[in-house]
């Protein structure tokens, strides 16, 4: 039990020497109360009079310090507890809060708060708030990760209307999207690695979503990292994060990489043949032990997360080349997902295209939009270079234009037009004009593709950034300064 002082405790006025049986009675129910209350906080407390003589110490502080509590009442505090500073507190009043106290060879955080009456200093509150003053780097880690956590799911509820895909939402009626389906449903009952491969636009993003949110592990983050568009520099801090101090620039508080946040999670590395050579090794030591350490950092950190890649890039190709190892893309490639291009899948041209004008026409507020036959015959005969985000960014940019509820051949791109018109009659003119014009033609698809991105666009099309802009304006697809 604690030992309290009942002399201190004494209500004022009351006279002790009474007698009175109810009074003393209610002082010793007092006290007993007093005393668990003290026995009950997890942490050592000691109480001082204004001289520094200690009134009273819980028994969880008696049994840390290795003395008996109750024999300590009536001595100075500096007797008993080394370092002590509540007699200083209690001469000059101000309260020291959360600061670090050397107790029996290790550092401890405390706080000792002055206890007025009347304005007059009568008593020193102290407690140990944490034993070891590693607990509370451990608790400051551990809120660091907390808060990234909910910055991240807060980043999860804002784009969730845009980002939450199912399978249910993968629109084809081809049988190699049925396929698809198929493997992606059996890849999210599994914790293995998963490969998925196609070109730029298939919608690889679309089918690592659906199977995280088919899994079990759908209630935890999904935490998406562009390979391609993280400085090499930077690499490693994102996703390995790094500690307190670790170079110039860190933040203070240190920072959690991607694959600790992703915790029962998945990560989702995008573009992962744009992943450094030399980051290569690191990443395939994470998927086989799932434990890293934060750079600058000497504790290990375990993450149970589940790994989905994508690229579309020709890895094997890369292997030859030495630009990728071997040993990741087996660690990789054990669940491979191929999407076939969408000239591939004609079949899945005219569902993907009403679905997708379904809902920019409901973004756009407009109702009833439709295609025409002739439409959705020229959409058919398009050989779609940039795949589903080409369509995607067709349908967009002829509704912006849209005067009527039915989109006609000519409300559609004129390199749309001209690819089905090219097919059904064969290209007119001389053979410089047919050149010119299939070269222009080339080059505004690309631009269309990479969102008018030059250096994208030059390389889509396998020419120097400088050829390009030098053949925009033989074209005049551009205003020259």
């Amino acid at each position: 039990m604690s030992s309290l002082s009942a002399e201190k405790f004494t209500p004022q006025g009351a006279d002790s020497q009474s007698g009175d049986p109810q009074l003393m009675e209610k002082l010793y129910h007092q006290l007993q109360m007093y005393e668990l209350i003290m026995d009950n906080i997890h942490n050592g407390v000691m109480v001082t009079d204004a001289q520094g003589f200690i009134i009273c110490m819980n028994t969880p502080y008696g049994q840390f310090l290795g003395i008996d509590n109750t024999q300590q009442i009536g001595k100075h505090c500096t007797e008993v507890v080394e370092n002590t500073r509540m007699h200083i507190v209690a001469k000059t009043g101000k309260p020291e809060i959360n600061l670090t106290q050397h107790i029996r060879g290790q550092d401890m955080v405390v706080q000792r708060i002055p206890i007025r009456r009347e304005g007059r200093i009568v008593a020193v509150f102290g407690q140990v708030m944490f034993k070891n003053v590693k607990d509370l780097g451990k608790l400051a880690r551990e809120l660091s990760l907390l808060a990234s956590q909910v910055k991240l799911y807060e980043q999860e509820i804002m784009n969730l209307r845009s980002t939450r895909y199912t399978l249910e939402s993968i629109v084809g009626r081809s049988q190699a999207m049925q396929n698809l389906k198929e493997e992606a449903f059996h890849a999210a009952g599994s914790d293995s690695p998963v490969l998925i491969t196609g070109e730029s636009g298939t919608g690889k993003e679309v089918f690592a979503q659906a199977i995280h949110h088919a899994s079990l592990r759908r209630i935890y983050p999904f935490v998406r990292i562009n390979c391609a568009a993280i400085p090499r520099d930077m690499m490693e801090s994102e996703l390995f994060g790094y500690a307190k101090g670790a170079f110039t620039g860190a933040l203070a508080e240190g920072k959690p990489g991607k694959f600790e946040l992703a915790d029962k999670g998945t990560v989702f590395l995008d573009e992962i043949g744009e992943l450094p050579l030399e980051m290569q090794p690191k990443l395939l030591r994470v998927l086989e032990e799932k434990q890293f350490e934060r750079i600058g950092g000497t504790r290990v950190i375990q993450s149970d997360f589940r790994l989905i890649a994508a690229t579309n890039q020709n890895l094997l190709d890369m292997i030859e080349g030495k630009r990728f190892r071997k040993d990741l893309y087996y660690r990789l490639n054990v669940m491979p997902i191929a999407i076939q291009p969408l000239h591939e899948r004609v079949e899945d041209i005219i569902p993907l295209a009403e679905h997708i004008l379904s809902q920019l026409a409901q973004d756009m507020g407009m109702l009833n939009v439709s295609l025409s036959p002739g439409a959705k015959e020229c959409l058919r005969s398009y050989t779609w270079p940039g795949n589903v985000r080409e369509l995607s960014n067709v349908l967009e940019r002829t509704l912006a234009s849209l005067q009527t509820e039915s989109i006609e051949v000519h409300d559609l791109p004129l390199y749309v037009q001209g690819q089905q018109s090219e097919r059904r009659h064969g290209p007119r003119g001389t053979l410089k004009v047919i050149l010119d014009n299939a070269e222009k033609q080339a080059i505004e698809r690309a631009l269309q593709i990479s969102n008018q991105n030059k250096v994208q666009a030059a390389r889509e099309l396998g020419i120097h950034r400088t050829l390009l802009y030098k053949k925009m304006k033989k074209h005049s697809l551009f205003s020259a300064d």
